[in-house]
């Protein structure tokens, strides 16, 4: 959004116009483009405000009056208000912008809110809410002008003084703009919580409903009825009814914008009812889940009804959970954001810009360097080693520069846009991995956090817990490493790096007569983890290479064909049955390592119906590595088939399955994982990917088989993770970053369960 514009409505603009329309406006917008329901509305924006100030002369007699007071004389405090605001409401609105102000209330109409929107107000780390004024029930165009000049004078309120200095905010840096709104008739109105504010549990949502305006309920004046869901069942848990004898509504003439209410008594058969019908709070409380889906946050929502309809005339992030979360000294990070991305692996680092354009300048990253790169691929592996952090222009959370990184605990962030295009070679940085965001220079907040979060981690790697806690990895170089940690085994040994770093199509080693070797290869990558980890398991994930990752090896491009989705193509399973000699070359290279470690297993990835288990089964039988006691064989769950045919793959016979949430959930939603654009509806948690996530738990339990999950869902979503717990999964592979965090979520669940760990 252009950042000289006046006036601009509610669909215009999103998140990422706070500076412009402040954290209400843009949440309103943000609320608009994902289909949510919000009355129609345009912004005045901060830039207006900005001008005000300018062209009225007023900036230098309010930094005058700021500059000598003492903000905790509360009668000295007061008074400049007073005086602030008197100057600002007695100046005149500049005339182009009055009049596209009433311009703008024409197109829109009736009846309208005005509201304040500082440019800081409902951010996580640095919340305004409530410090501004909101007008109320405002008719007519010069009426609007008026309101809006009054909510810049709001700025000025004592209470926004003090909090401004107290926080270390400079005032004259803090604008606001004015978001203005149809009201809504509300016959019944509220609030709701996508989180139960009291004790924090994530998984309950909480609606409060009056008869009238939803001003009762914050005043106080009105008891609500209160009603409590299950998030992912919308379930009913609780309802309380209150009776209601007087509800507030709008006066008729909206000429007192101080005062725009009246109580009106509620008939004695009519107040005794409950609020909301049943099916109301389902559809209410369906509406609320997508704006916490959305925002991948709990969130505090206003709402109203009208004729039957709800809007969201408001939301914000709940700011009060009782999780851990990063100290009051990360308001006061002075260094400046130079970009922002995905938190692809957690921890925070500084050190000079590296940027690689290929693969041919890696020798350019010297230890301690921040790799920058438009993306990565296998064979930059050995500079992300010696780099201190890596910062990419795109890719998700599941890109392979955000799996290595966890891999390798170096802090990452992915999907950045123009990373390796604006920042500049021995430019000194600061990467944030748990934020996502790089910052120009020494990050100071954000180092000393992570330095306290890692000694954190470290409090919980002494926690027993009864659910496994397994780790994902890829790198030989690190078994030795990660079996030191307080973890069960390996969840997930991924096949590709290793036979990246061989470097050749398996084909191609055939045809050159150098089988052997390619099997020894391998056999040797194996043998280093399931030494390092024995006699805990270690789960090997056979060959997953896609036909495009293929044809990067040597020789691959003779081989594979250029396919036009190489995601759900020529893979997994199928392609073991469709070209056995490349199999075999994995089954031996296996059978070589479970001849002296036994506690080397299988599972087999993607694997699309019962008939392509089978089959792969009979091959491995066939190349002398059968199913047996000492021998376990597992299968990927990733495709939505596997949840919806569970039954039919256990029939043929595997010992366990590991949930792949990554590409599960991409199936299930239908989009890309790696692209960027779809960061935000990448979840997990996303209704039908629990659907699906409950169905192979809790259908792999009652069958009695090994239930595993090793995607990334566990080590981003606590909640999920305690979801996981409680339909009784046996074991969750993660990163290793995330080993010690998941041991605690994990140990939290099952003590709220009741479990008890050996």
């Amino acid at each position: 959004m252009a950042k000289d514009k006046a006036i601009v409505w509610f669909e215009e603009v999103g998140r990422e116009d706070i500076p412009l329309v402040g954290g209400k406006g843009a949440n309103l917008g943000e609320l608009v483009r994902a289909g949510i329901p919000v009355p129609p509305g345009f912004i005045v924006t901060a830039q207006s405000y900005f001008g005000f100030l300018e062209q009225s002369g007023l900036r230098p007699q309010i930094e005058s009056l700021l500059s000598a007071l003492d903000h905790r004389d509360s009668a000295a405090l007061q008074k400049v208000s007073e005086e602030i605001k008197g100057v600002i409401v007695a100046a005149s609105v500049p005339a182009e912008l009055a009049e596209q102000i009433r311009e703008a209330y024409r197109r829109l109409g009736g009846s309208v809110a005005v509201r304040s929107s500082a440019t800081a107000e409902d951010l996580p780390e640095a919340s305004f809410a409530g410090q501004q004024t909101t007008f109320l029930n405002i008719i007519g165009e010069d009426n609007v002008v008026e309101a809006v000049k009054g909510c810049w004078a709001s700025l000025f309120e004592a209470r926004a003084i003090f909090y401004r200095v107290e926080g270390g905010f400079e005032h004259m840096k803090v604008g606001i703009a004015v978001p203005v709104q149809r009201m809504v008739q509300s016959e019944t109105s509220g609030v709701a919580f996508t989180v139960e504010p009291v004790s924090s549990d994530l998984s309950k949502i909480v609606l409060e409903a009056v008869s009238g305006l939803g001003e009762a309920i914050v005043s106080g004046a009105v008891t609500p009825d209160h009603y409590l869901l299950d998030k992912e069942t919308l379930e009913i848990l609780e309802r309380e009814v209150v009776v209601q004898t007087r509800e507030l509504v709008y006066k008729a003439d909206g000429r007192d914008p101080l005062h725009p209410n009246e109580w009106r008594e509620v008939p004695a058969d009519i107040g005794s009812r409950q609020k909301l019908s049943d099916a109301e709070i389902t559809t209410l409380a369906e509406i609320v889940r997508r704006v916490e889906q959305h925002y991948n946050f709990p969130q505090d929502i206003e709402w109203a009804q009208e004729s039957g309809e709800f809007y969201l005339v408001q939301t914000r992030p709940v700011t009060t959970l009782k999780v851990e979360e990063r100290p009051v000294e990360e308001l006061k990070e002075t260094a400046p954001v130079l970009l922002s991305g995905s938190p692809a692996s957690p921890g925070v680092e500084i050190g000079p810009v590296r940027i690689v354009v290929d693969a041919k300048h890696l020798e350019d990253v010297k230890p301690g360097d921040v790799l920058v790169a438009d993306m990565t691929t296998p064979d930059f592996v050995p500079a992300m080693k010696r780099a201190v952090a890596i910062v990419t222009d795109r890719g998700g959370r599941t890109c392979h520069a955000a799996i290595v990184s966890r891999e390798l605990g170096v802090p990452c962030v992915v999907g950045t846009g123009e990373a390796s295009r604006t920042l500049q070679p021995d430019q000194v940085i600061t990467v944030d991995g748990y934020q996502g965001k790089v910052y120009d220079g020494r990050a100071e907040a954000s180092l000393a956090w992570a330095e306290r979060e890692k000694a954190r981690r470290a409090a919980a790697s002494t926690l027993k817990t009864r659910t496994n806690i397994y780790v994902n990895l890829a790198e030989p170089e690190l078994a030795d490493v990660v079996a030191k940690r307080n973890v069960d085994g390996v969840g997930l040994l991924r096949a590709e790096f290793m036979v990246a770093q061989i470097g050749e199509h398996p084909r191609y080693a055939i045809d050159q007569g150098r089988s052997e070797e390619f099997i020894r290869k391998l056999a040797d990558g194996l043998l280093t983890f399931a030494r390092a980890f024995h006699p805990r398991p270690v789960v090997y994930r056979t060959t997953d290479f896609k036909t495009n990752e293929y044809r990067d090896l040597t020789g691959g491009e003779k081989y594979e064909d250029a396919e036009e989705n190489p995601m759900i193509g020529y893979r997994g399973a199928s392609r073991y049955i469709r070209d056995r000699e490349v199999f075999r070359l994995e089954v031996e290279a296996i059978k070589i390592v479970h001849q002296e470690y036994k506690n080397l297993w299988v599972m087999i990835p993607f694997v699309r119906t019962p008939e392509e288990m089978a089959g792969v089964k009979e091959l491995m039988a066939e190349f002398g590595l059968p199913q047996s006691e000492d021998f376990k064989l597992w299968m990927m769950a990733e495709v939505p088939s596997n949840a919806l045919l569970l039954d039919k793959f256990i029939d043929v016979g595997i010992d366990g399955i590991s949930i792949g949430s990554n590409d599960l959930t991409q199936l299930v939603l239908g989009l890309d994982r790696d692209n960027e654009k779809f960061g935000k509806e990448f979840d997990e948690r996303n209704a039908a990917v629990m659907v699906a996530l409950e169905a192979l738990v809790k259908g792999g339990v009652a069958r009695g088989i090994t239930v595993s999950i090793c995607g990334q869902a566990p080590s981003d979503y606590p909640e999920l993770t305690e979801k996981l717990v409680g339909w009784g999964i046996t074991s969750v592979s993660v990163s290793p970053d995330a080993i010690d965090i998941t041991r605690e979520i994990v140990a939290k669940a099952e003590a709220k369960l009741g479990v008890k760990a050996p």
